[in-house]
């Protein structure tokens, strides 16, 4: 298994909204990769150094090499390839949405329409990816939130978009600064705009 390439961009080609190949030249040997748009912004010019993680998948007519810019991504792709319906290139445009964080996000707030506006995906398949990736990542909205030594029950918005975003990885600091004046009157409003801004 090819689970990491290391050498020197030696093409770029972005293909649309599903992500695009680079090609990267590793000992005089040109490796092409399929990346996401999120990866391609973090792939360099053609001639400097770069690492992808990767993932090779067997087929019976082909060897297809894909590139990930970080283990988080790629970990996302592969649960992505474990969900019914969804295939390598419908992964690449899951992930060509945005951030593995604000990916996360999406799935721990229900955003259907998030994972429904991607190119092959419909309402069934969107909602099939957040039930079955919502335990894998393991994200969630809780019902309870303890906070402050008092149990909040699961229907206060900012409760829920607090402990979310905490399990998403930012700090109970970074959270409050971000949910501070957040218009929204939803959870999910709430945790996409604070991704929104924690992206800026």
């Amino acid at each position: 298994m090819i689970a990491l390439v290391r050498g020197e961009v030696a093409g770029r080609r972005p293909a649309g909204p599903s992500g695009g190949e680079v090609v990267v030249d590793v000992g005089g040997v040109g490796y092409r990769l399929a990346v996401s748009s999120e990866t391609m912004g973090h792939v360099p010019a053609v001639g400097k150094p770069v690492t992808l993680h990767s993932h090779l998948i067997v087929r019976d007519d082909a060897l297809a090499l894909y590139g990930f810019a970080t283990e988080e991504e790629r970990d996302l792709f592969l649960m992505l390839l474990g969900v019914q319906s969804v295939g390598p290139k419908v992964a690449l445009a899951v992930l060509s949405g945005g951030t593995p964080r604000e990916l996360l996000g999406a799935l721990a707030g229900g955003d259907v329409a998030r994972f429904q506006a991607v190119p092959g995906i419909g309402k069934r398949t969107a909602e099939r990816i957040i039930v079955e990736l919502r335990e894998k990542a393991g994200v969630s909205l809780p019902d309870e939130v303890s906070r402050g030594g008092a149990t909040v029950v699961g229907d206060d918005p900012r409760s829920l978009a607090r402990a979310a975003l905490v399990g998403l990885g930012f700090t109970a600091q970074e959270v409050d600064a971000l949910l501070d004046g957040a218009p929204g009157e939803t959870a999910e409003d709430l945790i996409a705009h604070a991704l929104r801004t924690s992206r800026r």
